[in-house]
């Protein structure tokens, strides 16, 4: 089997099909549209203008032009705008899909994951009603320690600190020791 062969089944081997659904539904939802029967997921997504149009029923505005007409270029240009109105928006650069992973369907994997990115994000803005997609991102669990309770926990030394107890390995002999024949 070639690299690449191998490299796709990989890619291939990492899509779920049910996260497909979730976010399919949830694109659905929003736009309240449903995609063509019989296209698959990816194909509705290629040229950008339903993830434009998602952006810009979630943060109104934030995408000015969506190219309905064109070459591959203007289609491309649409996911390009989609992913700096993701950016901009909120979702982390580290999230956000390759313009090849969805254009030449590369790595489908990788855009649900940036849409599970994007439906995290929408729980961090109060101005969005809903619909979530995914689950509800943990918020900063701060602790106020009084200074008698730290002047207390610096007198406790954790096992962490390389004490446990006095075990050590002194008198441990594994195996033969090292020779070291000198004037050979």
């Amino acid at each position: 089997m070639s690299l690449e062969r191998q490299v796709r089944a990989k890619l291939a081997g990492k899509r779920d099909l049910e996260q497909e659904k979730e976010a399919q539904a949830w694109i659905e939802t929003v736009l309240g549209e449903k995609f063509p029967p019989g296209e698959a997921f990816e194909d509705v997504l290629r040229d950008g203008q339903v993830l434009c149009k998602l952006m810009n029923k979630i943060s109104p505005g934030s995408i000015s032009k969506i190219n309905t007409s064109g070459g591959q270029f203007k289609m491309m240009e649409n996911i390009n705008m989609f992913q700096q109105a993701l950016k901009n928006y909120g979702v982390a650069d580290v999230d956000v899909f390759q313009t090849v992973d969805l254009w030449e369907k590369k790595d489908i994997a990788q855009v649900t994951t940036t849409l599970f990115a994007l439906g995290r994000t929408t729980y961090r803005h109060p101005e969005w009603p809903g619909p979530y997609l995914g689950p509800r991102p943990a918020e900063e669990c701060k602790r106020d320690f009084t200074e008698e309770q730290l002047r207390a926990g610096e007198t406790i030394i954790g096992l962490q600190a390389g004490q446990n107890k006095g075990a050590t390995q002194a008198g441990q002999n594994l195996g033969a020791g090292r020779k070291i024949l000198l004037g050979k």
